[in-house]
């Protein structure tokens, strides 16, 4: 909004000039949406307090999260969410699709999770939306994304490989298959690893800050001709909403922290998986995505193989799944678990921005 309001003014007053660089809108969403977090995150708990919308724990959850955590409150992603919204329409660009696209994302993906959550509140059943409704929405709406990107966009469906400059495979229509495996896989990951207290809003922020840095640099012709990666307008602005998003998990993090006033359930892990598998596609690094959520992609991969090496051979293979719970069951104090996983996070996604240069 600022953007088309405040730069027509530019002539008349030179300080308005700013508002048409990136950067600088960039960090002001990031700054807006912590400040909105900030402020509202305390009545927002004690609204979920007093309504009694507190979690519902999984039976399969290390025996101590019942004694501490049965009564913390949740819904913290509609939070999330609102910054998002509010500070992108702030200083994102109306005019630009893929801002549209990506928070359409969120909102479609929230909306499921939300249903979800309430589910689960009303029966106090950790169960929620069963599998058979809650996979085949998120598929719905991850399909339709990935036609209106492919035939609505008439989107580059070349793949980019890191470290293969000459090497870009066209998947044709089959990267509709593929963005919609990238969304849906990317969303319920980021669910999966939403198990201890800021566990998630870590790495979280830094893929997302990560992909604000790579959406800035795709968008831009020259930087993107220097790197020799491809340049893809409209990009660029992707940036604003990825600093909203980091800075409403910032604010966000002040109340989840160890021990968590608030979890942000599947209403914000949801969502918030659904825009980082969006723009990890609309800036051509989706492949980068299991590096810079390497912690995603662990975390899911437990699952999947306790699962199978359970129905196989009757054996599992971590002591409880997903991951963080297997560590928590060795004996690893619970902060220590979500700091380490920071620390990978950070790692993985130093080493994805790496890739720029010797792609």
């Amino acid at each position: 909004m600022f953007y088309h309001w405040l730069y027509p003014l530019h002539e008349q007053f030179i300080v308005f000039n700013v508002t048409k660089y990136i950067t600088f809108r960039t960090f002001m969403s990031l700054f807006t949406a912590m400040a909105i977090t900030f402020v509202l995150g305390k009545p927002w708990i004690a609204t979920m307090q007093k309504r009694q919308l507190l979690q519902t724990l999984w039976e399969y959850v290390p025996q101590t999260h019942h004694q501490t955590k049965g009564k913390t409150p949740t819904l913290g992603g509609v939070l999330i969410l609102l910054s998002v919204l509010i500070s992108s329409f702030f200083w994102a660009r109306w005019d630009n699709p893929f801002v549209w696209m990506v928070l359409a994302t969120g909102l479609l993906l929230g909306l499921i999770g939300f249903l979800d959550d309430t589910l689960k509140i009303s029966k106090k059943d950790a169960h929620g939306l069963k599998a058979r409704y809650k996979f085949p929405l998120q598929i719905l709406i991850c399909t339709l994304v990935a036609l209106v990107l492919y035939d609505g966009f008439g989107f580059d469906t070349h793949l980019s490989i890191p470290f293969f400059k000459q090497f870009i495979p066209d998947l044709g229509w089959v990267y509709i298959l593929f963005a919609v495996f990238i969304l849906a896989g990317t969303s319920n990951a980021v669910n999966l690893t939403d198990g201890l207290d800021g566990l998630v809003t870590g790495p979280a922020i830094i893929a997302f800050l990560s992909y604000g840095i790579f959406a800035y640099i795709t968008g831009n012709s020259k930087i993107a001709a220097y790197l020799q990666i491809p340049y893809i307008p409209n990009c660029a602005e992707l940036s604003v909403v990825c600093g909203a998003v980091a800075g409403s998990l910032i604010g966000f993090l002040w109340f989840n922290a160890h021990p968590a006033q608030i979890f942000m359930g599947d209403v914000g892990a949801l969502a918030l998986g659904g825009m980082l598998g969006l723009v990890a596609l609309l800036t051509k690094n989706e492949l980068l995505l299991m590096v810079i959520g390497g912690v995603f992609v662990l975390e899911t991969l437990s699952v999947i193989t306790q699962v199978a090496s359970f129905k196989l051979t009757g054996k599992r293979i971590f002591r409880m799944a997903p991951l963080h719970h297997h560590f928590e069951l060795k004996g690893w104090p619970e902060s220590k678990v979500i700091v380490r996983f920071w620390i990978i996070s950070l790692i993985l996604a130093l080493a994805s921005l790496s890739t720029l240069k010797l792609r």
